[in-house]
């Protein structure tokens, strides 16, 4: 639960959401960005339509690839896990850090984040943004991700120091992001407009219209189920 939806709760205000819906959107989303990030694909596309194809040949040889690597994930819910399925048949390495392991599972669980950056070579962001997220791929975490490093934020924008994202992105500390999400949308910083290895949506991991639709409906069955019960037995948190 958030700041906010404590304070609401406090405050004697229901506060419903919408899980599930938009977990195979934001999962799909992930592994298109990561793609996106390891293949630029997008700069190849506009290689292409700028007729540069035709023109001046192939495009170049990306550097980066899937193959081989060690995905970790920073943070396992209902997203992470969808995640972790699908990278599952790309037959990567998969490793996740959280406070505590989930029982079951066979990826390698990291007790930190530090620890969990010096072991794999690519870090998804899937964690909410809370105080006790903000910022917290820092610059010592980007460090110890290393020079091959790739990180995916799908998450929220406030757990990543962009600053010191950009500064390793220019200095080849790491090798490349893709960002869904950032800290003060719409607006995003020069210093990451400015990177070719740097891959940018538009906050659009769950916007597809049947995702959106699929959560104006359980909307209105929330609140169909909090009124029909006379304001009580299924309102969510």
């Amino acid at each position: 639960m958030t700041a906010s939806m404590l304070r609401m709760r406090q405050s004697g205000v229901v506060v419903t959401n919408t899980p599930d819906v938009l977990t195979e959107e934001v999962a799909d989303t992930a592994i298109g960005l990561l793609l996106n990030t390891l293949r630029r694909l997008p700069e190849a596309e506009q290689w292409l339509r700028q007729g540069r194809w035709a023109k001046e040949g192939a495009f170049a040889l990306s550097p980066l690839t899937l193959r081989g690597r060690t995905v970790g994930l920073y943070g396992l819910g209902r997203i992470g896990l969808a995640i972790a399925k699908r990278l599952e048949a790309f037959g990567v390495s998969i490793a996740y850090h959280t406070r505590t392991p989930r029982e079951g599972l066979a990826y390698t669980h990291y007790p930190t984040l530090k620890g969990m950056a010096e072991a794999v070579d690519t870090i998804i962001v899937i964690v909410p943004g809370t105080e006790s997220t903000r910022r917290t791929v820092n610059a010592e975490v980007l460090e110890a991700l290393g020079s091959q490093g790739v990180l995916i934020n799908v998450g929220r924008g406030t757990t990543v120091d962009e600053a010191a994202l950009a500064d390793a992105l220019q200095r080849g500390v790491i090798a490349a992001v893709g960002l869904d999400v950032f800290e003060n949308e719409p607006y995003v910083p020069d210093a990451l407009l400015a990177l070719p290895n740097a891959s940018l949506l538009p906050h659009v991991g769950s916007a597809s219209q049947a995702t959106r639709n699929a959560m104006a409906d359980l909307v209105v069955d929330n609140l169909v189920a909090w009124f029909g019960n006379g304001g009580g037995a299924h309102s969510r948190d």
